[in-house]
């Protein structure tokens, strides 16, 4: 760290020299235009940016499925707005996995296609975009579908598990579109007043974006154990209700006191999610035990869908946590 006496010149005009080796390392020199960035008691000094999107070309060859498809949403969500994607000659299997990765992407669409390449433009603005929104959407979702997920293993519905399963992309497209958020405010210091929020509370709405997507994977995993097992016994119903009702309160109460704007309110909601989390502990044993008086393969499954129960109230805590932050006064 260094530091800068400010100095007053005409009377007026406060003014402070830059550090030599940064502004050589930044191409800053007289005659430069800076630009200055103020975030409450911060201010942030860039050398001026031009004006234009951000882009980014990838060699693809020899890529193909996952692995391609993984590629596509890696140079998406770190925040490139024009993707390049280049080969001696891309494959009918390369440009149809390309197709279907920019579906699961919000705003990213495919403007070019030639023999050896493919553009690719996010064609939504970074400010047009509510990171609160996505998050709020992320909440609805992941936890109706934990719902549906838990509903369609008890009464036997292979029809709501496979609505839940397909559900899940939803919820991903939506994670994808806040980690790119957060990392375009890492990296643009004018990214944060665009979209309206300080940089820490972009932070708090990322992680805990990050437990929801966790919990629409374990939805997803309790649907697809559903479709397994088939029809289970009555006895094990009410008590698999009992759980989740306990374990899903937790993220919902969690999200309650994250999205709210009183922080007396907040810290309230997110202290009794927390203390929710010793319940679900306690229950969790108690279920945990009763299954293993069902046939041992179905106990194993049971067990599974169980721990994803006890997970998602493990989350929600997490989220509780962020959200006590988010309410903390700032230093």
């Amino acid at each position: 760290m260094e530091t800068r006496k400010v100095q007053v010149t005409g009377g007026s005009t406060y003014t402070v020299s830059l550090p030599k080796d940064w502004a050589t390392a930044n191409n800053v020199s007289s005659g430069t235009t800076v630009e200055f960035h103020a975030e409450e008691d911060l201010l942030l000094l860039t050398p001026q940016r031009e004006e234009g999107r951000t882009q980014g070309e990838l060699d693809i060859s020899g890529l193909t499925g996952e692995e391609l498809q993984r590629a596509v949403m890696t140079m998406y969500v770190s925040g490139f707005d024009v993707i390049t994607l280049t080969t001696d000659q891309m494959t009918a299997g390369q440009r149809r996995t390309v197709r279907d990765a920019t579906q699961g992407l919000v705003g990213l669409e495919v403007i070019e296609e030639m023999p050896d390449r493919m553009m690719l433009q996010d064609l939504l603005d970074s400010s047009e975009l509510s990171i609160e929104n996505a998050v709020n959407r992320m909440h609805l979702v992941s936890l109706t579908m934990l719902d549906d997920a838990v509903e369609a293993l008890v009464t036997d519905d292979s029809q709501l598990a496979n609505d839940v399963v397909e559900r899940d992309d939803d919820v991903d497209r939506l994670w994808f579109m806040t980690s790119r958020v957060f990392r375009t405010v890492l990296r643009n210091p004018t990214a944060a007043n665009e979209i309206g929020f300080p940089r820490e509370t972009i932070y708090d709405l990322q992680s805990s974006a990050r437990q929801l997507e966790r919990i629409a994977d374990h939805a997803t995993k309790i649907a697809e154990l559903s479709l397994e097992v088939g029809a289970i016994p009555e006895t094990a119903a009410d008590p698999l209700r009992e759980l989740h009702d306990e374990a899903a309160r937790i993220p919902e109460m969690a999200m309650d006191a994250l999205l709210t704007d009183n922080g007396d309110e907040a810290v309230d909601r997110a202290t009794e999610a927390r203390l929710n989390v010793e319940t679900v502990e306690e229950l969790t044993r108690r279920v945990d035990a009763e299954i293993h008086e069902f046939d041992p393969q179905l106990a194993q499954v049971l067990g599974l869908v169980i721990d994803s129960l006890s997970r998602t109230g493990a989350y929600g805590a997490n989220i509780a946590e962020s959200a006590l932050q988010k309410a903390a006064p700032r230093p």
